[in-house]
């Protein structure tokens, strides 16, 4: 006989049905004669009682955790004293009438069986749990991490057919262009010596798409990016990849907050509120000091640099902005000197301070506190006040990390979803190191129409037509309107430094197709291991990703990346050599 149910799904509707089961013992009970199997399948947990005169005793008395059986059996309802409220079949049971073993396992490296029985899993390492990635996903919390995924992947689906989008597939395989990070390269066996680079987004070609008369497009699209890892971050990864044509900034707002909203109630059942909050990125910097605010809880930066302007205190008479932070709380020294240390390590040269209590200021830089700063910061008794001076980037993205660090220790940040879109990004950034204007999104991002008579004049000033979708103080999403005009494109790499001739080299594909009359496009690419990481309520996205790598890029499971032989390398042309050879 084959399966006839799910054992979670098995319930009061069954009783006194046959049934026949399969899947993994996750917990057996031998009590005085009587057996107790808890049979797990990927929807959960039923009791399986196998009785002394069954002809599945002998089976059942030789099973151990997770090896695989089928049992066949009569449902019936549990005495009263036995329900189990915490698994969704803990009403019934099944007395066992045959058990088959399919396959025997041996004992697993950590415990997997507490999170089906509605308990704690045991905390094991991260590297044992992916070195048995197989074992690891079979815990409850993985199960349904990866199937909320699928959930949002089909939401995405439907939606987005009905909106008229169509899927496109795009390469794998394609040259390299810069987009902001490392490529992956892939060496060419028939063309020696050139090489392939795997994707960092479908951003050309989706554009490409636009020009071609597709109108709306959309991929679950898998990209590549060789940049150093963490929580957040994988060498591979997936994205919502979308582009409209004859669009729009606000249009592409408003169907991403729609999409949002759809996503929200067909996989969590919540009503997410719309539209989302607005604000510019220079708000957002001096406000909370990072471009992606968590606005689950208060906390704003305040500008005080007039107050102390050409006052006693050197370090601040001088400095180009001086920040304040009130923290809700008298810190004690212990604590101030660790949010120093967060604050250093974002560039700050300090952390300066000082407590209100009793009416008066008290410690830290109490005697150079200048006249109405209570009232410019709202300071209240029993609160401490920390402050930041210096260029103003490194002052605000210091000062904002400490208010980060604050809302973790003080409990201050919210339950539920917070979002919010970050629009008006600078169109370009000063790279110090490399003495010139660089992108801060990429080349194709079109300058605000308002402001293209500062582009070769004033580059700093000029604002893009980008946008930031923030959810609970991580960016999800990203994307901009492009440029649709051959000669606007031309002056943008004028602008960054790339000559018409390296133009013509790297990007003469995408000139040539601007040039046969391409239509206002514009797009978004949602990160979607971060979105569903965050309706999971995880901090990292491995724990929404089946197999993900470690945080220095290797896969313990498959030990990837791993040597190659020689006869391969030789196919290709290609010849190691040590670092200093």
């Amino acid at each position: 006989m084959r399966r006839t149910h799910y054992c979670g799904n098995v319930n009061t509707s069954n009783i006194n049905e046959q049934v026949v089961l399969e899947g993994w013992v996750n917990r057996r009970r031998d009590l005085g004669g009587l057996i107790f199997i808890d049979l797990r399948d990927r929807e959960g947990l039923v009791q399986v009682v196998v009785q002394p005169e069954s002809p599945a005793y002998a089976q059942a008395n030789r099973v151990r955790s997770e090896w695989v059986v089928r049992v066949t059996g009569i449902v019936r309802a549990r005495p009263a004293e036995q329900v189990n409220a915490k698994i969704a079949s803990g009403e019934v049971e099944v007395v066992a009438e045959g058990l088959e073993v399919l396959a025997e396992a041996r004992t697993p490296p950590f415990p997997i069986d507490a999170g089906w029985r509605g308990e704690q899993d045991q905390v094991v390492s991260e590297e044992i749990r992916m070195r048995h990635r197989v074992v690891d996903l079979r815990r409850r919390t993985l199960q349904r991490n990866l199937r909320l995924r699928h959930k949002v992947v089909a939401a995405i689906y439907r939606f987005l057919d009905q909106e008229g989008f169509i899927s496109v597939e795009t390469p794998f395989l394609t040259r390299s262009t810069p987009e902001g990070a490392r490529d992956f390269l892939v060496p060419s066996r028939l063309q020696p010596g050139q090489f392939y680079a795997l994707p960092q987004s479908p951003q050309l070609f989706k554009q490409m798409l636009m020009v071609a008369g597709f109108d709306r497009y959309f991929q679950i699209a898998r990209c590549f990016r060789d940049e150093d890892l963490r929580a957040d971050r994988q060498p591979d990864f997936t994205q919502l990849d979308l582009e409209m044509s004859f669009v729009e900034q606000d249009d592409i707002l408003e169907l991403n907050e729609r999409l949002a909203a759809y996503v929200f109630k067909e996989t969590l059942g919540l009503e997410l509120p719309i539209p989302f909050p607005r604000m510019s990125y220079a708000q957002a910097m001096n406000c909370y000091g990072s471009d992606k605010p968590d606005l689950r809880f208060g906390l704003e930066l305040a500008d005080v640099s007039e107050l102390f302007r050409g006052g006693e205190f050197r370090a601040f008479a001088d400095a180009e902005v001086v920040k304040a932070l009130v923290a809700p709380a008298l810190l004690s020294r212990r604590e101030i000197e660790e949010l120093e240390a967060i604050a250093k390590g974002k560039g700050a040269a300090g952390l300066a301070w000082s407590r209100y209590e009793g009416g008066a200021f008290s410690g830290g830089i109490a005697r150079f506190i200048p006249e109405g700063l209570k009232e410019r910061v709202r300071l209240e008794e029993g609160q401490t006040v920390l402050f930041v001076a210096g260029p103003w980037r490194k002052s605000v993205e210091s000062l904002g990390a400490v208010r980060l660090e604050l809302g973790k220790r003080l409990g201050l940040i919210g339950e539920g979803f917070r979002f919010l879109w970050v629009v008006d990004f600078p169109l370009l950034e000063w790279d110090e190191e490399g003495g010139r204007w660089t992108y801060m999104h990429h080349p194709f991002t079109s300058p605000n129409l308002e402001d293209l008579e500062l582009l070769e004049r004033d580059p700093g000033r000029v604002r893009a037509y980008a946008y930031d979708l923030v959810m609970n103080g991580a960016e999800v999403g990203g994307g901009s309107i492009r440029i649709h005009r051959r000669e606007l494109q031309e002056r943008m790499f004028a602008l960054l430094g790339i000559g018409p001739e390296e133009a013509q080299e790297k990007f003469g594909f995408l000139l040539e197709a601007l040039s046969y009359g391409a239509p206002p496009h514009g797009g978004i690419a949602w990160g979607l291991d971060r979105w569903v990481a965050n309706m999971a309520g995880e901090d990292s996205i491995r724990e929404v990703i089946a197999f993900p790598k470690n945080k220095e890029g290797r896969d313990p499971l498959t030990e990837a990346p791993s040597p190659v032989s020689e006869a391969q390398l030789a196919e290709l042309g290609i010849a190691l050599r040590t670092p200093n050879g």
